[in-house]
């Protein structure tokens, strides 16, 4: 029986040092249609399971047009062509799932602050709502005027 090799060069990828806090690049090769291209996922490194033994996966969060999107890759796989770690945060935490919520959290105070509004053809506007003291201070100066 022969071993096969894996294609991915392991002593890079176990060199790597990826840590929760790291924006990365992950660059997929994606077959459709029997054709195969590279898509480019960039995020933030949220958590790294399993250190860098042959099962080690990392999870990277980004946010794509309001909704985000997380992604667990396997440190070793072969469908992934290359990961470029782009920025290094320092970060006090081994695992941030914190970050969901708080980007969450975030979301919910701007929806609370702004006011959609649905015009007739059906396109909504985010308006923001005018806080109270600006109102009555818009008030003043047109009774002055």
């Amino acid at each position: 029986m022969a071993i096969k090799h894996s294609t991915v060069d392991m002593e890079a990828r176990k060199n790597l040092d990826l840590r929760a806090g790291d924006t990365v690049r992950v660059h997929q090769k994606i077959e459709e249609k029997g054709k195969s291209r590279i898509q480019i996922f960039e995020g933030l490194v949220l958590a790294r399971k399993h250190g860098s033994e042959p099962g080690g996966t990392f999870t990277v969060r980004r946010v794509s047009s309001g909704v985000g999107v997380e992604k667990i890759f396997p440190i070793y796989s072969p469908m992934i062509d290359k990961i470029e770690v782009v920025k290094r945060s320092r970060v006090r935490r081994a695992k941030l799932y914190f970050i969901r919520d708080k980007v969450a959290r975030e979301a919910r105070r701007q929806l609370r602050r702004s006011q959609v509004i649905v015009n007739k053809s059906g396109v909504s506007m985010v308006v923001a709502k005018e806080e109270p003291e600006q109102v009555v201070e818009a008030a003043t100066e047109a009774k002055a005027e």
